[in-house]
Formats: structure tokens, C-alpha cells, sequence
């Protein structure tokens, strides 16, 4: 039986979603992911296209607030956002909670080109992180 994992940013529109499509795609034979928000937005187009570079296709997942998984139980609770650790609310069915922040790519400014380096960046320490604890 394939273990769930609940990814917490705040808007649930970039890292949380990024490492939801790495894990669905990398470790899918023994987990199964799922991101939220503390303030759920919309999918950041840059995490799309970083991920689609990778050949991770995002585009279908959608931005979720935490409560529609307030009932449901999750073998881990993973925060990858400062806010979101200070914001989660416990889960009851949460059975282990984690905390591994990543900047912001989202909050980064600059050209188009700098901002896809900043989520590219973001993007590869999700994914050495989530393989390296996960694995």
C-alpha cells in the first residue's frame, strides 16, 4: 500500500505543487501526493513550464486550500514553506509532520529568464530533497 503525503505551501501555487508532480512521478510505486495551501491561489506558470522541462506536466493540478484535507489521513504532513509551518493548522490524521523550507521562487523579480533560473533552482532542491528523504 502506497503511502500519502500531504505537500503545505501558502499558495499552493508553486513549491508545494512542483513537489507534488516530482513525488507523483519519481515515487509513485510507493507514494502517493497531494498539495494544499494555507491560501490557495492558482498554479504558477513558471512552475508548469520548469516542470514540463523535466517532463513532469503539472498543468492539470489545480490549487487547493489545506481544509478540504482536514478529514483525511496522511502518513506525512510536509510543510515546504515558513509561512505554511506557522499557519498549518494539525491535522489529526497526520501521522508524521515535516518541515523543509524553500525560497519563494515566486517572490523572486527580474527578467523572464532570471525567474525561470530562480524556479528551475527551486525546482532541483525539491526534487534532491523529496529523493533523498523519501527513498
Amino acid at each position: 500500500m502506497r503511502k500519502k503525503v500531504l505537500f503545505l505551501c501558502t499558495h499552493n501555487s508553486a513549491r508545494s505543487q512542483m513537489a507534488q508532480g516530482l513525488m507523483n512521478v519519481m515515487l509513485s510505486e510507493n507514494y502517493e501526493a497531494f498539495s494544499a495551501g494555507t491560501f490557495a491561489t492558482s498554479i504558477n506558470p513558471y512552475a508548469i513550464k520548469v516542470m514540463n522541462e523535466i517532463g513532469i506536466d503539472i498543468s492539470n493540478q489545480y490549487s487547493k486550500n489545506f481544509d478540504m484535507y482536514l478529514n483525511d489521513e496522511f502518513d506525512y504532513i510536509v510543510t515546504v514553506c515558513d509561512n505554511a509551518k506557522e499557519g498549518c493548522p494539525y491535522f489529526a490524521g497526520g501521522k508524521k509532520q515535516l518541515h523543509k523550507g524553500f525560497e519563494d521562487p515566486a517572490s523572486f523579480s527580474g527578467t523572464y529568464e532570471e525567474k525561470l533560473v530562480k524556479f528551475r533552482e527551486v525546482r532541483d532542491k525539491i526534487k534532491e530533497w523529496i529523493l533523498e528523504y523519501f527513498k
